[in-house]
């Protein structure tokens, strides 16, 4: 049934409503690739095998019966950073224990409102602090990708790894990632799928785990830029329970992905090449130019001239932001406690053991930042440099309809290889965090493979509620890509 796992969501969705396949069919499909790669992969931490059975059959009830949801039968993973009812969520920490929420997230009940299943929770960087899924307290993830005739094992990117790797390896139709300075677009680059974070507010906030709460945003991680369209229609909308959630109504994502891009106008920012960029990531950037032209778009050079400033003040005020957000677990209510002699140090205990190196170091400068002496020296500071690069934009769009850039500035690289060096790590969101501090939708699309067979990916960055114009840019870059590679599976 292999090559039930090899469908994109759409055909799978159309195969089901033929009655080609049943949902149940699919369903088995799936929990036996995952029983066979997961052990060699890590993707999943939670496989909810039998709750996945039951859905599955109440969905072809549901579709025999005539009252099948858009989503019908659909078998998706779960970041686990998406709190799901009775089912472990853990933000790929310690301190979270075996947390099993009473209540489900706004974006996953309402997947499962249109008909998806959940296969299982998908391993995470630790509160999505992280760019190459290794700071998991359930170990790291492992991308699907090998260079060339290597072994080495590669990383799927963060923090949505385990979303990445497992959409990358048929695992899943599509998943649920989070993105707070390039989470659902960088591993997504990584692993030739797709991946958009929403404009800032689409998506409820509510029942997700919070890492920098004015910068996070839920987006899918897909196969094919219509199959992230027809997710996100259902992962989006207005929530009441969160007060950033935006009331606009929204538009038809998946018919935006067949519009034409004639006549639109592209932006190519010249501040995104980067020193010591690789020539193939030039390349493809110029191709991507091409590309865009040859569907009728015309192409204008822009400035954001803040954007060599964006990372220093993404890792001010999101590591604030976890300082504050992440001082509530501390083992009285609920998660991992470790006993001490009093109250402060069962405190102190229970976040020495139950937060990883990485978040220890984004709360310690979150809480550095925010100090009396600091606040305004940094913090307040790098809100001025936010506001600034929002403006940048304002005016570039102003031109232009939408934005071509390199999703990352290399492939993929191995585990290991620049987790001793934080700064290197951090510089993974060159081209991805200015989209979060200015709340704009972002796309990453597959494009390329680089010399040594691995993905090479194009964002493509729109105005804020332009996901329409996102997606038919994208979609047209797609189809002139002509990207079909998969990653072969060597774990069978």
């Amino acid at each position: 049934m292999s090559e039930l796992t090899s469908l994109t969501l759409a055909s799978a969705l159309d195969g089901m409503a033929q009655k080609r396949f049943s949902s149940a069919e699919v369903t088995d499909a799936f929990l036996a690739a995952i029983e066979k790669a997961n052990p060699h992969l890590n993707a999943y931490v939670v496989v909810t095998a039998e709750q996945a059975r039951a859905a599955a059959k109440a969905s072809d009830a549901r579709r025999a019966k005539g009252s099948a949801g858009p989503l019908e039968g659909a078998p998706l993973g779960i970041k686990d950073l998406f709190c799901t009812e009775g089912v472990r969520t853990t933000a790929g920490s310690n301190i979270l224990g075996e947390f099993s929420p009473t209540y489900e997230s706004t974006v996953t009940s309402q997947l499962w409102r249109d008909g998806a299943l959940m296969l299982g929770k998908l391993n995470m960087d630790e509160f999505a602090m992280g760019s190459s899924n290794e700071t998991s307290a359930f170990g790291a993830v492992v991308s699907p990708w090998r260079r060339g005739n290597q072994d080495a094992k590669l990383t799927p990117g963060g923090s949505s790894g385990g979303s990445a790797s497992a959409v990358a390896a048929d695992l899943c139709l599509g998943a649920t990632a989070t993105d707070t300075g390039g989470s659902i677009r960088q591993p997504a680059a990584f692993t030739g799928t797709v991946g958009i974070k929403p404009t800032y507010g689409r998506c409820s906030r509510w029942g997700i785990v919070a890492f920098a709460s004015s910068l996070d945003q839920a987006g899918p991680i897909a196969k094919t830029v219509e199959d992230a369209a027809t997710l996100l229609q259902s992962m989006a909308g207005h929530d009441a329970k969160d007060s950033t959630s935006l009331p606009n109504a929204l538009p038809d994502f998946r018919a935006a992905c067949s519009r034409s891009i004639k006549g639109m106008t592209i932006g190519v920012p010249e501040e995104y090449r980067v020193d010591g960029m690789p020539e193939e990531i030039e390349k493809l950037w110029a191709q991507g130019i091409e590309w865009a032209k040859a569907a009728g778009a015309k192409i204008k050079k822009i400035s954001l001239k803040h954007t060599k400033y964006a990372l220093p003040a993404y890792y001010i005020v999101a590591p604030a932001e976890a300082s504050s957000n992440l001082a509530r677990y501390d083992g009285m209510r609920y998660g991992a406690r470790a006993a001490g002699r009093d109250l402060n140090a069962t405190y102190e205990q229970t976040r020495a053991r139950g937060f990883g190196a990485e978040v220890q170091r984004r709360i310690l400068i979150g809480t550095y930042v925010l100090s009396a002496g600091y606040y305004d020296a940094y913090y307040l500071r790098a809100q001025k440099v936010r506001q600034r690069i929002a403006q940048d934009f304002r005016d570039a769009f102003a031109e232009v309809d939408a934005i071509l850039t390199p999703a990352t500035p290399s492939a993929a690289f191995a585990l290991g290889e620049k987790s001793g060096d934080p700064v290197a790590m951090y510089l993974n969101d060159i081209f991805t965090v200015t989209a979060n501090l200015a709340g704009l939708p972002a796309l990453a699309l597959p494009a390329a493979l680089d010399a040594q067979g691995l993905p090479l990916g194009l964002q493509v960055i729109g105005k804020a509620l332009d996901e329409e114009s996102v997606f038919a840019v994208s979609a047209a870059l797609e189809k002139a890509a002509g990207f079909s590679v998969r990653a072969r599976k060597w774990w069978l």
